[in-house]
């Protein structure tokens, strides 16, 4: 989540303090030399000991802030906090004028998204508030739409649930009885904001939030705190002077977790489980992320709860945002990829669990990517929408992503799509079309025979809340207090992370640059930055403590340039700071100014916007930031150009009142109504849409390679079929060159090599073809020219299934191809016994599907009639051959025989009657790419028909099409590449990635195949770490 995280419009309310309020007496800020000079900056006092509000003490914030949650890590400044700002109630008006112009746009703007959910609301499910019309206009919708039956249900997935948890042990057995502190968690204002309304009256859907626990601190006991304070660890000092100046002093630092992780007994999930299920606020059903060797019958062991993050956070945010990881040798990112993949599997398997028919799915951000391909794989006709809060990069940087293909599969299980800007929905579709092949356009791509619709949903932010907390009693003191000392200055106010995607650093270059050009503005003008430490772990390591160096190096140059003994240009608080103190800040403000270098929805800008209904102070905003698009009267500028900032801060200072009022209402018209509402509620007009509009069509969803090796393992016979070209192998110019790789026969030699296994080639190609390169392997069974022939594994035989049939028709057809490879240079002609084969692969592609079209035409017409044949159009080739020989027939034949021997085996062992006819295959594979193999899938359909006489369960068969096509396939399933398919066969055999055994080192197994073997066994095997 890019927007901006720390916002503290989500803040509880303070509370009142119950003191009386005394005089506070300012810091002064010391000089930064001498004796501090050895420190790093972010340690210095003269950087940090100083509140952000002059005239008030540091204990004040500390008693203020006493609510905010601790950090789960420790109390230094770059230890890792989840100390966002958290959720307020939405206060209604409290605190504003009720006469104003601005508080009727802002009711105008709140009231238009709830009259516009509940209409949307009323049309899909029949709700509303006039009972007497809903049953007309559901029954309105389902006469439109009638294969559309939405129930009104809406589930939301996200990473965490809206809560901070700590868990306090219990004294029953096995530390039962115990008792959850819930917290509201910080960050993600504008999507918790959606999730609230969603679950509101003012909207009325039945609305489910799936997400994850988050990581569990475990509250000390008394005992341990004994003990802890038996040391000088958390004594006061004795000199006030000689204690460390905390950055956010009202968290404490967490029990050190144990070497055995948090065991949560299943008394208290579940009475977890009860407590978020209940709330008033927002319903949430929490995912238990542990490992199958860390949870039992009784409970749940949590070890390295922040492992289930990393690779979203080491891998996905970063290349989001533009950034690059150091190269490295992969053993660390194929487990954080398992891992990732076994969170998106328990997030499925909990969605699941609470979904019915014709419930809305809505999944959010990059942690889910394979959410979406996940739960289609396992209900095809659920309703899904995905939306990212961050930036997407274009295919270049993509590119460097090693799952890149799956990352992008996983989204595409998704009906909809939807961004916060259109430069990133277009990349999006540019990626699908230049990595995985599939044709889009810029509203939707085509993938596996339907169509993902993409859109543009910029984000909004609740306004009424963000106002009422802007303008409380204790925000204007603060409002005012900050108006008083600086008196007579310009104040420039920015709030972002401390990492290297907000840009602090170009901020203060600029303003270095806007000093320098503009010396009339000097010692009249102040910059009031404050940064806060990122959540985002990957940026807490050397990264982020060169950017903290960076910037106080920048602070103290500027300050040191341009300061005197009386004044400071530059005032850098790197701290959390309340609720209060942030809007006092935006309200004090005379030009907001953002410089992010890559941003998704950063409600910093709005909340601005909010805030600036008295002043019209300008905005300054970055192109790069996901904003920028929605807010078109901001002043825009590139972060990377530092004089053309520093000439538009000046532009800024000096713009007349009349053009700001102007620039003022045009931007607060725009966030007033285009609030969060109105953002949910777009989304979901806009998938009913979809929904209504599609075809009765059904994607045909990528093979879940986790269900296919559960039902690998517990069957005891097995038949594979596979296709050859394209399937087993690419497709190549020319067709001799598609030889088998060593990969593909160790495979197959594996897998073969199974008793319980049969393994059959079915091909188009002839005996010579396949003797020579795969008939060394006698376990293997083979199929030639469509079904013409047939070789049995363990034999050298081959069996001709068309000598009793006329081929009289081949030299007619003969003379028809050799006409047409006359015609078009490249072009050949195959003979084979039963069939031929008019291949143009070499020729120019327009003509030679030109020619094609002409030539097939000319033989249905001929040959066609006259003869019991087929002419079938295949990738690049046309191919006569007789009606009665096809894959298919091949297909019904090996499961009818196999099937018939496992009957007589049972019976020969003195089965009963009962026994004998439920012996059958119990585990079926079919692969295959283009038309001639879908002969094969609609002969299994068949067959695995519902009823008791089925020859083959509908679970146990498994029929998949390779390739991007975007044809409507009789398959059950979907695969990529032919690479994808020796991947199976690899996972099913237990052969590495380089054709060796698994077990040939660390790095053997795939990142896909340790994945799902992952999943399947609910843990990482030690001999794959």
């Amino acid at each position: 989540m890019t927007q901006n995280q720390d916002t503290p419009a989500n803040a509880a309310q303070a509370q009142q303090q119950s003191q009386p309020e005394q005089r506070r007496i300012a810091i002064p800020r010391p000089e930064t030399q001498r004796t501090e000079s050895s420190l790093p900056g972010h340690l210095r006092p003269s950087v940090i000991n100083v509140p952000v509000t002059p005239g008030i003490s540091r204990e004040a914030y500390e008693e203020e802030l006493t609510d905010m949650p601790p950090s789960p890590v420790g109390a230094g400044y770059f230890g890792r906090r989840f100390t966002e700002h958290e959720i307020a109630q939405s206060p209604g008006t409290v605190g504003l004028d009720e006469t104003g112009s601005v508080d009727k746009q802002l009711s105008v703007g709140a009231d238009a998204g709830k009259d516009f959910m509940r209409r949307l609301s009323t049309a899909v499910t029949g709700a509303g508030a006039v009972a007497t019309g809903s049953q007309d206009s559901l029954s309105d919708i389902r006469h439109k739409f009638p294969n559309l039956s939405l129930s009104g249900n809406i589930i939301s997935a996200t990473f965490t649930i809206p809560h901070l948890l700590k868990y306090n042990k219990g004294s029953g057995e096995k530390g039962a009885t115990g008792s959850w502190d819930l917290k509201p968690r910080r960050g993600q204002s504008a999507l918790f904001d959606s999730f609230s309304f969603l679950s509101s009256d003012d909207a009325p859907w039945n609305h489910t939030v799936v997400a994850w626990t988050g990581e569990i601190e475990e509250v000390k006991s008394a005992q341990q705190v004994s003990d802890a304070n038996a040391t000088t660890v958390g004594q006061p000092s004795l000199n006030p002077l000689s204690r460390p100046v905390p950055i956010d002093g009202n968290v404490t630092p967490p029990a050190t977790p144990t070497a055995d992780g948090l065991w949560i007994p299943k008394e208290d999930m579940h009475l977890l489980e009860h407590e978020l299920s209940h709330d008033k606020k927002i319903k949430t059903v929490p995912v238990w992320l542990a490992d199958d060797v860390e949870g039992h019958d009784d409970g749940i062991r949590l070890k390295d709860q922040a492992r289930w993050r990393r690779y979203a956070e080491h891998s996905l945010y970063t290349l989001f945002h533009y950034k690059q990881n150091e190269p490295a040798d992969g053993r660390a990112e194929r487990i954080q990829w398992a891992d990732y993949y076994r969170m998106n599997q328990k997030f499925a398997n909990r969605i699941l669990e609470n979904y019915k028919p014709g419930d809305i799915v809505i999944v959010h951000d990059y942690n889910l990517m394979l959410l979406p391909s996940m739960l289609r794989q396992r209900a095809p006709h659920m309703y899904i929408a995905f939306f990212l809060h961050s930036p997407f990069p274009s295919s270049e940087f993509l590119r460097c992503l090693p799952r890149r293909k799956e990352v992008l599969e996983g989204v595409l299980g998704s009906n909809l799509v939807g961004f916060q800007s259109y430069s990133y929905s277009r990349h999006f579709s540019s990626c699908c079309t230049r990595i995985l092949g599939f044709p889009s356009d810029t509203t939707g791509v085509e993938a596996y025979g339907s169509r993902v619709e993409v859109g543009v949903f910029p984000i909004g932010i609740d306004a009424i809340k963000v106002a009422a907390a802007a303008w409380k009693e204790s925000a204007t003191a603060k409002y005012e207090g900050l108006k008083k000392i600086y008196a007579g200055k310009k104040l420039i106010v920015g709030r972002d992370k401390l990492d290297s995607v907000r840009g602090v650093a170009q901020k203060l270059m600029a303003f270095e640059r806007f000093l320098e050009l503009y010396p009339e503005w000097r010692e009249k003008v102040v910059l009031i930055q404050v940064t806060s430490p990122t959540n985002i772990e990957e940026e807490k390591e050397d990264a982020e403590n060169k950017i903290s160096s960076r910037v106080n190096e920048l602070v103290m140059k500027i300050n040191g340039l341009y300061g005197s003994l009386g004044f400071s240009p530059v005032q850098h608080y790197p701290q959390y700071i309340s609720q209060d103190e942030y809007f006092a800040l935006l309200r004090a403000a005379d030009i907001g100014l953002i410089t992010s270098v890559r941003d998704g929805m950063n409600t910093t800008s709005m909340e601005y916007i909010i805030c600036q209904r008295e002043n019209a102070g300008p905005l300054i905003l970055s192109e790069f930031s996901g904003t920028a698009g929605s807010l078109k009267d901001a002043i825009h500028i590139n972060p990377w150009d530092l004089t053309d900032v520093a000439k538009q801060i000046n532009n800024a200072l000096i713009m007349s009142e009349d053009r700001r009022q102007a620039i003022q209402k045009s931007l607060l018209e725009h966030v007033t109504n285009k609030n969060v509402q109105f953002w949910i509620a777009g989304l979901l007009r806009r998938l009913v849409s979809v929904l209504a509009n599609r075809k009765d069509v059904i994607a045909t969803p990528l093979l879940d390679r986790a269900t296919m090796l559960r039902k690998y393992r517990a069957a005891k016979k097995r038949l594979f079929m596979f296709d050859y070209d394209g399937t087993l192998t690419p497709i190549v110019r020319e067709p001799s060159a598609a030889v088998p790789s060593e990969r593909v026969i160790n495979s197959l030699k594996a897998l073969a090599a199974d008793p319980q296994n049969a393994v059959w080639i079915i091909s188009g190609r002839d005996q010579e073809f396949l003797q020579q390169h795969l008939g060394h392997i006698a376990e293997l069974g083979f199929s030639a020219e469509h079904g013409s022939f047939m070789r049995h594994p363990h034999s050298t035989e081959w069996e001709n299934l068309a000598e009793k049939f006329d081929m009289g028709w081949q030299a007619e057809v003969l003379e028809v191809f050799q006409k047409y490879t006359d015609k078009t240079p490249g072009s050949f002609i195959e003979r084979k016994r039963c069939a031929l084969t008019w291949h143009y692969r070499l020729a120019d592609p327009e003509q030679g599907l030109h020619m094609s079209r002409d030539c097939q035409k000319e033989l249905e017409t001929t040959v066609g009639r006259k003869w019991d044949v087929e002419v079938m159009a295949g990738k690049a080739n046309l191919e006569v051959r007789p009606t009665f020989i096809n894959k298919g027939e091949i297909a019904k034949r090996l499961v009818t025989e196999y099937n018939a021997e496992l009957k007589t085996l049972a019976a020969s062992h003195s089965g009963s009657p009962e026994e004998v006819a439920a012996e059958k295959l119990e585990f079926v594979l079919c692969m295959g790419d283009d038309f001639t193999d879908e002969d094969m899938f609609r002969s299994l359909n068949v067959l695995s028909a519902p009823g008791d006489d089925a020859e083959i369960k509908a679970e146990d068969c498994f029929t998949v099409t390779v390739g991007a096509s975007t044809k409507v396939t009789l398959a059950r399933w979907h695969l990529l590449e032919p690479e994808d398919v020796i991947e199976c066969v690899a996972l099913l055999a237990g052969v590495g990635s380089a054709g060796a055994g698994a077990s040939g080192g660390v790095l053997s197994m795939g990142e896909v195949n340790l994945a799902a073997l992952a999943s399947v066994e609910d843990h990482i095997p030690e001999s794959q770490k």
